[in-house]
């Protein structure tokens, strides 16, 4: 088996051997599905938002996720003050840059949050990428219409400017360190179907990371497996509803054993 293969499905067994308890500051359209995400995965699941308690919260944590889909500026205080806590604590911090390029605020807020926080990964489209990283792309409310023209030259500029993992998810997956790069081939259509995927993902990515300090590994694992529940699901499923369904079951049920065979991650671009 190849070794990436192995250390994937070892991941996941530490997950659901560990239970990390992933910390969410989200958005108010996908909290109950990541919640169940989390839970589907082996971690357990915390949406805490209050500037009162997200630092005593995010001390309790094993990854922490910022995502801005529903910004406001409490919720902005909020995750500066949970990021901070998280950094100091060394804890995983994986930003999730919903709509990034379509407003003023959630571009602005994003590159505040990456130049304010040690990000450990950045989980986005390739619109949200190709307009964090300068590269050109088009967001239409939360949804990518136009990605940049070389995703990888715009992910690997982003992470490098910001000395993160950046994690472009889309037909192929792109996760790079700015050195580094690996390619994920798992995934099927019916997510783009479905509302919150990439948060579900994004998800996925702070499970992993929660037990993996290479944040390319677990990025690129978390990915692999979540596009793998979703062929898998594909088959069960009639449409958008049955899919939703099977996915959540699919990532539930799924082995390391089973992840570790399906798993189709490429070393390169």
């Amino acid at each position: 088996m190849d070794p990436i293969n192995q250390r994937i499905g070892d991941m996941l067994a530490r997950i659901r051997a560990t239970r990390p308890l992933i910390h969410h500051i989200t958005n108010l359209v996908v909290m109950n599905d990541t919640a169940n995400v989390t839970l589907h995965v082996g971690g357990l699941p915390v949406m805490a938002h209050d500037a009162e308690e997200v630092a005593e919260m995010v001390a309790h944590a094993g990854a922490l996720v910022l995502n801005v889909g529903t910004l406001s500026p409490d919720w902005i205080e909020s995750m500066l003050i949970a990021g901070r806590r998280a950094n100091e604590l060394q804890t995983p911090v994986v930003l999730d840059p919903v709509g990034a390029g379509a407003t003023q605020l959630r571009t602005r807020t994003n590159l505040e949050l990456l130049r304010s926080l040690r990000i450990a990964v950045v989980r986005g489209n390739g619109g949200e990428i190709g307009a964090l990283s300068g590269e050109g792309g088009e967001v239409k409310g939360v949804e990518s219409v136009s990605g940049p023209e070389d995703p990888l030259t715009a992910a690997r500029r982003l992470a490098q400017t910001y000395h993160t993992v950046v994690a472009l998810t889309g037909a192929r997956d792109i996760i790079t360190d700015g050195e580094r790069v690996l390619t994920v081939n798992n995934g099927h259509i019916w997510l783009t179907t479905l509302t919150g995927t990439g948060c579900m993902a994004t998800t996925m990515v702070a499970a992993f990371a929660a037990v993996e300090r290479d944040y390319l590994l677990a990025a690129a694992g978390a990915l692999a497996m979540f596009g793998l529940a979703a062929e898998l699901a594909a088959e069960k499923a009639h449409g958008p509803a049955s899919f939703k369904v099977a996915l959540f079951d699919q990532i539930y049920n799924l082995t390391p054993e089973q992840v570790a065979n399906g798993a189709r991650v490429v070393e390169g671009g």
